[in-house]
């Protein structure tokens, strides 16, 4: 959580915030996101486990109205209404994304990715966050 917690931090997100977590796993980036600063979320992930444990998670978290849930291939997504989209992918599929992020999503946009840099695109920030075992990069960029 402490990661999520510089991810979100790093991407400056506030109330008027739709967060896109594409890959999102469980959902706590984006149920973080709506619990800590009430934005607005869409979690992205092709398993439905997954989706249905992020939809429980945010119910607990009494969130889930602020959650949007698609069960998709994160390439098909499309992320016109994102301002903040948030990554925990590989290398590969953050290089796959980086031409789609730059022509979906609007000037201010902001991209965070934990771990994974996206090829040759120079992040605007770096930050480490302490984990328990490690320190994280995490990486953020601003759509011009």
């Amino acid at each position: 959580m402490a990661v999520v917690g510089e991810m979100l931090e790093l991407a400056q997100v506030r109330a008027n915030d739709v967060v896109y977590d594409l890959g999102c796993g469980d959902g706590r980036i984006v149920i973080e996101a709506a619990r800590r600063f009430g934005a607005r979320g869409v979690c992205v992930d092709i398993d439905p486990r997954r989706i249905a444990e992020a939809r429980a998670n945010a119910r607990r978290e009494d969130v889930e109205d602020k959650i949007r849930f698609i069960e998709e291939n994160l390439l098909e997504t499309r992320l016109q209404d994102a301002t903040v989209v948030m990554l925990f992918l590989s290398l590969d599929l953050n290089r796959r994304l980086q031409p789609k992020l730059l022509q979906e999503l609007k000037p201010g946009a902001r991209v965070v990715s934990h771990w994974h840099r996206m090829g040759d695109w120079e992040p605007q920030k770096t930050v480490h966050a302490k984990g328990p075992f490690r320190s994280h990069e995490i990486f953020l960029w601003t759509i011009p």
